[in-house]
């Protein structure tokens, strides 16, 4: 959890950001994505144990304030990359949230529930998901399986969690300790499949546990790899002149120091291709 905080330290720094509170995501928003009987239940905290023990955390009332903050973070940023080409949450990127139940540390889908908010809200009918997340992006996959009109690419390890994968649109599955270069060379020619599919707005789940120190990744990106895939991604938004959102995802370096630099060096590599200030 500390990485948040310190990804925020290094971003103010930089003095090119405007920080603001997350809001709170209003029921309504999160219902239409997620089952109502489960959002009840996290919500008033009467999800059984087992449940639980599938997202990963205890239930309390400040993980609720924090999970409606988190997909909150992700609206409110949407909104900002409508209005100004791209926009960034220093959270989120909740994929493995299902419909009706959380896993994986992930409780509502931030990702899904802010596309069905830009359809219904802004008009935007077509809408891509790039999932960089080592992790596959296996709830967002799910959710959108029989849906043509959001496209969802998932860049992931083969080997590596949920061991039973769900079927995205594009699924790249890598192997143990893949690199910069094969990295690089595979998401090139998946984004350019993202561009064929003209989207009118893209959402990236940008997390950073493809780094080589990450002790869950399993992966071995370095830091100047990971800055080359988020220019790639933001390249090809400012080509097809698409608004960009940013939602954290996962990053467990060892030391976390390493993790929070290359979440801060995503959004800064962003903040190059667009140059404007957020």
């Amino acid at each position: 959890m500390r990485k948040y905080r310190l990804v925020r330290e290094l971003l103010a720094t930089d003095g090119a950001y405007d920080f603001e509170p997350a809001p709170l995501a209003a029921r309504e928003a999160i219902e239409t994505v997620h089952d109502t009987e489960y959002v009840t239940r996290f919500l008033d905290g009467s999800l059984d144990s087992q449940a639980m023990r599938r997202i990963g955390f205890p239930w309390s009332e400040q993980l609720v304030v924090r999970t409606l903050a988190s997909v909150g973070g992700t609206l409110a940023a949407t909104e900002d990359a409508i209005t100004r080409g791209f926009g960034g949450t220093l959270a989120g990127g909740t994929h493995h949230a299902f419909r009706a139940e959380g896993s994986g540390y992930c409780i509502f889908n931030d990702i899904a529930i802010a596309v069905e908010w830009a359809r219904r809200e802004k008009g935007l009918k077509r809408i891509a998901v790039v999932d960089c997340d080592v992790h596959q992006g296996d709830g967002t996959a799910q959710i959108f399986q029989l849906d043509d009109d959001v496209f969802t690419l998932s860049l992931h390890g083969r080997k590596n969690f949920p061991f039973r994968k769900q079927q995205s649109r594009l699924d790249i599955e890598l192997e143990d300790q893949t690199g910069d270069e094969e990295y690089l060379k595979v998401l090139e020619l998946a984004l350019g499949e993202v561009e064929e599919f003209a989207p009118k707005i893209v959402f990236y789940q940008s997390g950073v546990d493809a780094l080589e120190c990450d002790v869950l990744g399993r992966l071995s990106l370095t830091h100047d790899g990971l800055k080359a895939r988020d220019r790639l991604v933001a390249e090809l938004c400012r080509k097809m002149r698409v608004p960009l959102v940013i939602t954290m995802g996962g990053g467990y370096g060892n030391p976390i120091e390493q993790t929070a630099l290359a979440h801060a060096n995503t959004f800064r590599a962003v903040l190059e291709i667009f140059g404007v200030d957020v």
